[in-house]
């Protein structure tokens, strides 16, 4: 079975996740802690890592069945065809969502453009190119997920 995207109404991302999961359809809505501030207080709240996007583990022929659930709105189509999600892309997000320690990387010699290995961490043996170099932060593009990853410097 295939892992699909799914599209959502925007912030029914939680919501559209334990829909799919009453039905018996298997998905995967990863989520990020964050630290939210309001007026009166602080506190953390759980978001999605992908804003209006939920992953779902379907045969081919049973991809109508997340329409049933409210807030659903499309699959997400790569190439005129739905976009199709690799088991160990899932497994990436998994692990480096479960990883909780942090991982210093030092790209002081390379220049915007470089590509480059990472070497540890929860996407190591991965291939990045540098999209941006600031003071606080880099900016990697890793082609093989589809995704930019962006670290802070400590």
């Amino acid at each position: 079975m295939n892992w699909y995207v799914v599209y959502t109404k925007p912030k029914w991302e939680k919501k559209v996740a334990e829909q799919l999961q009453k039905r018996g359809i298997e998905c995967y809505c990863p989520l990020v802690t964050q630290m939210r501030q309001w007026s009166d207080r602080k506190k953390k709240v759980e978001v999605p890592l992908f804003n209006s996007y939920v992953f779902v583990q379907l045969a081919e022929g049973d991809r109508n069945a997340v329409f049933e659930c409210v807030g659903v709105v499309r699959y997400l189509f790569w190439l005129g065809k739905p976009a199709i999600v690799r088991n160990d892309e899932i497994e990436v997000i998994k692990k480096w969502l479960n990883t909780s320690d942090t991982t210093d990387v030092a790209v002081s010699s390379y220049q915007v453009g470089d590509s480059i290995q990472l070497e540890s961490g929860p996407f190591s043996a991965q291939t990045a190119t540098i999209q941006e170099m600031t003071n606080t932060h880099y900016v990697l593009v890793l082609e093989s997920l589809g995704c930019v990853l962006k670290m802070k410097i400590k």
